[in-house]
């Protein structure tokens, strides 16, 4: 009865629900009055046209999915002895960790682990991930949220550099001081709190930031790097988005005897979740993958 409250909520329907659980809609019809029944309380609101979620409902289903997960993580865990890890993993990455690490390297992942279905959310939001149904995270700098449970990936490293066509344009500044002479920088703004991105530099005991003027900014690092490639002005990102262009001559590293700090990287998973072993793999696997960029 339950699995037939969820597929109803889920699908937004009693046929739909039907169809995916290949049973006759008079069947779910059944499960749902006789749930609404042994509840004492009303848990769909129902028209010919629309079917919402009561308080009472809503609260429900939330439970209800939870329990739902345990029932198919244990039943996971006890077939896992005998068979191949299966099933869906979600997993939200930010955009420049799918693009350029995460994605390249899953041929491997997925030829190691032909039943698993890898769902990837791209992106550099904040999300709850028990609303959301997110398995595991990997977040880019520190962590805010005390209800995760966290495993360091290590750290990314950074540099300043800009296009070869900027500096043959603006000339090369050789101390961090000359950027507020006449350069422009693409200014980095913070996803998570919307804030301008102040970056420092590092020498011996001195400190010094990067600032000069901007005109234009954005809140993802791809599109940063993209905007650095056609000369928008001096960009701060991680090494690992140049590190081709820095190869081939396209972009220059700026100020290379200066220090910038390394951001941390972290996988994550809610606390109170039990793993099912497919999402520990995709951890497991996750951790081996940055460690072997290190």
């Amino acid at each position: 009865m339950m699995r037939s409250f969820v597929r109803v909520v889920d699908s937004g329907s009693f046929v739909s629900a039907a169809r995916l659980l290949n049973i006759p809609k008079s069947t779910v019809t059944r499960h749902i009055q006789a749930l609404e029944h042994e509840l004492g309380a009303k848990l769909l609101n129902r028209t010919s046209r629309t079917l919402n979620l009561t308080e009472q409902g809503q609260i429900y289903y939330q439970g209800t999915l939870r329990l739902l997960e345990n029932l198919d993580i244990l039943d996971s865990n006890v077939q896992m002895s005998a068979m191949q890890p299966r099933g869906k993993v979600r997993v939200e990455v930010p955009n420049a960790l799918a693009y350029c690490l995460v994605i390249p390297a899953l041929p491997d992942f997925l030829a190691r682990y032909p039943d698993i279905q890898l769902e990837l959310s791209v992106g550099n939001r904040t999300v709850n991930l028990i609303e959301q149904n997110i398995d595991c995270v990997i977040r880019i700098g520190e962590l805010y949220n005390d209800a995760l449970v966290a495993r360091s990936l290590g750290e990314l490293a950074r540099v300043t550099c800009a296009s070869r066509s900027y500096l043959e344009r603006s000339g090369q500044p050789a101390h961090p001081a000359d950027l507020a002479q006449g350069h422009t920088l693409i200014q980095i703004v913070s996803p998570r709190t919307g804030q301008r991105v102040v970056n420092e530099l590092y020498r011996d005991r001195q400190v010094d930031r990067i600032n000069a003027q901007w005109q234009f900014a954005v809140n993802d690092s791809m599109a940063a790097r993209t905007a650095a490639l056609n000369g928008l002005g001096v960009v701060t990102t991680y090494r690992f988005l140049v590190e081709e262009y820095l190869s081939n001559g396209q972009m220059v590293e700026l100020f290379a005897d200066w220090n910038i700090q390394r951001i941390p990287v972290h996988i994550a998973w809610p606390e109170n979740r039990q793993l099912p072993s497919k999402v520990r793999i995709f951890i497991d696997w996750a951790r081996s993958l940055f460690n072997q960029g290190e």
